[in-house]
C-alpha cells in the first residue's frame, strides 16, 4: 500500500472515533430547533388511565357529595311536612274539642234554665214567668222516649206533642217485637197514633185533655185503621214531680186499649219518666207469644 494512501485511511479512522454518537431517527431529519423544545419526562404505561380515572372518581364524589346535599334537602322537606300535619292535626283537635264543649255546655244551660217548671223566685213580683207557668203556659211542645220490657221481646214508644193554648196534637208511635216457641219465631208490629187534642182544663198545676184521631197497627202484609180516642191528664204532685196519665182506645177494625200511668221529674227542661203500662191487642192482630200484658216502663224526654 502506498504512503498517502496509509495516511487517508488512518485520518478516516481517527475521524470516526472522534466524532460524537448519532441519534436514532426515522422518518426525519435531524433539525436544530429539536433541541430546544421541552422534552416530556418517560411515564409508566397505564398512567395516563390512572389519571383519567382519578379525574372519573373526583367527578363522581362531587355528584355523590351533590346527590346528598339533595337528598338531605328533600328529608328536610319531609321532616317540615309531618311536622306541619302534626301541627295542623293538633290544632284541628283542639277546636274540635273547643266546639263540642261550647256545643255541650251551650246545650245543657238551655235545658237546665228552659221548661215549664221553674222555681219563681221570691222577690219576683208581677206576673207569673213563662217558664214557671207549669202546665198553664200558653204554648209547650212535648217529645219523649219510653222502653218497656216485653216477655220474650221488647217494647218501644215514642211520642211527639205541642199545645197551643187549648188545642194540640198528639203523635205516638210504638214498636213490638216478639219470639216464640223453641225455633224463636219472630213477630213484629207497629202501632201508630195521630189525635187532635182539646184542654178542657188548663191550670198551673193541671192540664186535662181529649184527644181524637186514627190509628193504625201494621204487620206483615197489611195495615189496618180505624178510629181513636182517648184522654190524658198532667198534674202537679210536688215541686217539679208531676203524676201522668193517659189512656186510648180503638174500637174497630181491630180492638185496642192503650192505658198507661207514671210520674216524671222536671229537670229544667229535661224530664225523667217512669210508670206502668197495661197494652190490650186483639187476638187476630197482636204479636206471636205471650201479651203484652201489665209491666213497668221508663224513659226520658223534653218539654219546653
Amino acid at each position: 500500500m502506498s504512503l498517502p494512501k496509509v495516511v487517508l485511511s488512518g485520518g478516516l479512522v481517527a475521524s470516526l472515533l472522534a466524532a460524537p454518537p448519532a441519534e436514532a431517527r426515522f422518518g426525519k431529519h435531524a433539525d436544530s430547533h429539536e433541541a430546544s423544545k421541552p422534552v416530556h419526562e418517560a411515564t409508566a404505561i397505564g398512567s395516563e388511565r390512572g389519571d383519567a380515572s382519578k379525574k372519573d372518581g373526583d367527578k363522581k364524589d362531587d355528584e355523590n357529595k351533590n346527590r346528598s346535599a339533595r337528598t338531605t334537602t328533600v328529608s328536610s322537606t319531609d321532616d317540615d311536612f309531618e311536622f306541619n300535619s302534626s301541627a295542623s292535626d293538633d290544632v284541628a283537635a283542639v277546636l274540635l274539642g273547643a266546639l263540642f264543649e261550647v256545643l255541650f255546655s251551650s246545650v245543657g244551660h238551655v235545658i237546665a234554665n228552659s221548661g215549664t217548671h221553674q222555681a219563681v223566685p221570691e222577690a219576683t213580683t208581677g206576673p207569673t214567668p213563662r217558664d214557671s207557668m207549669r202546665h198553664a203556659v200558653p204554648f209547650s211542645f212535648r217529645m219523649g222516649a219510653l222502653m218497656a220490657p216485653v216477655p220474650d221481646g221488647t217494647g218501644a214508644d215514642f211520642s211527639l206533642g205541642w199545645d197551643v193554648e187549648h188545642v194540640g196534637v198528639d203523635l205516638h208511635l210504638a214498636r213490638l217485637e216478639g219470639w216464640t216457641g223453641e225455633a224463636g219465631v219472630y213477630s213484629a208490629r207497629t202501632l201508630s197514633e195521630m189525635h187532635l187534642t182539646y184542654s178542657l182544663i188548663i191550670q198551673e198545676t193541671l192540664r186535662v185533655r181529649v184527644e181524637g184521631g186514627v190509628s193504625t197497627l201494621a204487620k206483615t202484609g197489611s195495615v189496618l185503621v180505624g178510629p181513636s180516642v182517648g184522654m190524658s191528664v198532667e198534674a202537679c204532685v210536688l215541686g217539679p214531680l208531676d203524676a201522668e196519665a193517659r189512656v186510648q182506645v180503638t174500637p174497630f177494625p181491630y180492638q185496642q186499649v192503650d192505658a198507661r200511668a207514671g210520674l216524671a221529674l222536671h229537670l229544667g227542661g229535661l224530664m225523667l219518666r217512669g210508670g206502668m203500662r197495661s197494652l190490650f191487642l186483639s187476638r187476630d192482630v197482636r204479636p206471636v207469644g205471650p201479651d203484652r200484658g201489665f209491666g213497668p216502663e221508663l224513659g226520658l224526654g223534653f218539654v219546653f
